[in-house]
């Protein structure tokens, strides 16, 4: 078995020192009624029923998102670079070199950053080959929680119930829509496998200089596969991509505001305050993003939230379930801008009641 391209001992060495330890008291609460509470109330809001039970919530630090994430990560990046680095051909030892000292560090301070403002996590890997013993697990990062609730002088209840509804909801979608998982992994296969192709096309017309091989071995760190499509039908894909994101994390938010009058008094406020933590964008969301190389802003994600309210307005909770009832419902990117054409097409095909997707 090769060795890995990444060092990754050094790169969690980095990330853990980056995150820090975090200076608030965490929360003491018993997260399992707040989750049970919050996936009882996304269910019968969505008529999402996931097939069996979601991952039972850990309370973890920094130091151990950091772990599990760079583990999740090693899974799906590792193959990637080797199956690119070998078809750079005599390019490649400069590729290892570069990847091994810079991409150890690059990456090692993406995930010390981001472990120092998660919330929560919905963690899973994407790609079911690699997803073997590696469970989908809910995770909210204690630490972070407390800082928060301390800097938006938050009640503790609420702010992680919030948090939760977030969470909850995303382990709800792919629980209870078996083909949400494929979908995403067939896109990333799609890109990837026609990205490996076209730099092996271009090593047998040429040997790569310097700059091709630092190009192609960061974005292959990165998972930017922007920095490798150039064609017309590999940016199709990418299209397909941001939209199947734009909707998740949309609905994730539409869920939050439908479900939480009734059970947050302080929600204008908590609203307020996630959006200004958000304002980098959604753990989950930026994770997958670095993974499909989607510069996804906020404004995407804002997006599919209005896209999920107009839905949910105009067409009522079935028109908002028919989102995950196969890939072919899934709004196109030109469809996020204008709900009104979506709801045109899928209309002859809306249940006429209630029942869950899937």
């Amino acid at each position: 078995m090769p060795a890995p391209v990444i060092d990754w001992i050094v790169a969690e060495w980095i990330a853990a020192r980056v995150a820090g330890t975090g200076g608030a008291p965490s929360p003491q609460l018993d997260l399992v009624p707040i989750v049970e509470d919050a996936r009882e109330r996304v269910i019968a809001y969505t008529g999402l029923v996931p097939s069996g039970p979601l991952p039972p919530p850990e309370g973890v630090s920094r130091r151990e998102w950091v772990s599990t994430n760079l583990a999740s990560t090693r899974a799906l990046v590792d193959p990637m670079l080797e199956r690119v680095t070998e078809r750079l051909g005599p390019a490649r030892p400069a590729a290892q070199l570069w990847l091994g000292v810079t991409g150890s560090s690059e990456i090692g301070l993406l995930v010390g950053y981001l472990a120092q403002r998660v919330l929560g996590q919905y963690e899973l890997v994407l790609l079911p080959e690699r997803a073997q013993g590696r469970p989908p697990r809910l995770l909210f990062v204690l630490p972070n929680l407390g800082e928060a609730v301390r800097r938006f002088d938050a009640d503790e209840r609420e702010f992680v119930t919030w948090v939760a509804l977030h969470e909850v909801t995303h382990a709800v979608q792919f629980g209870a829509v078996p083909w949400l998982q494929d979908h995403l992994a067939g896109l990333i296969r799609e890109l990837l496998e026609s990205a490996e192709s076209r730099v092996s096309r271009q090593r047998q017309l040429r040997l790569p200089d310097r700059e091709t091989v630092e190009r192609v071995a960061r974005a292959a760190l990165r998972a930017d596969l922007l920095g490798m499509v150039a064609s017309e039908p590999e940016r199709a894909v990418m299209d397909r991509a941001q939209a199947v994101m734009a909707v998740i994390e949309g609905h994730a938010e539409h869920v939050m505001d439908a479900v939480a009058p009734d059970l947050l008094p302080s929600l204008p406020d908590l609203r307020r305050a996630i959006d200004e933590r958000r304002r980098v964008q959604s753990p989950f969301g930026r994770l997958v993003s670095r993974l499909l190389g989607l510069e996804m802003k906020l404004k995407q994600y804002e997006r599919g939230k209005i896209f999920c309210d107009e839905v949910a307005r105009e067409g009522g909770p079935a028109a908002l379930r028919h989102l995950f009832s196969a890939p072919e419902a899934l709004p196109t990117l030109a469809e996020l801008e204008a709900p009104a054409t979506w709801l045109e097409r899928v209309g002859p095909h809306l249940p006429a009641g209630g029942g869950s997707a899937g």
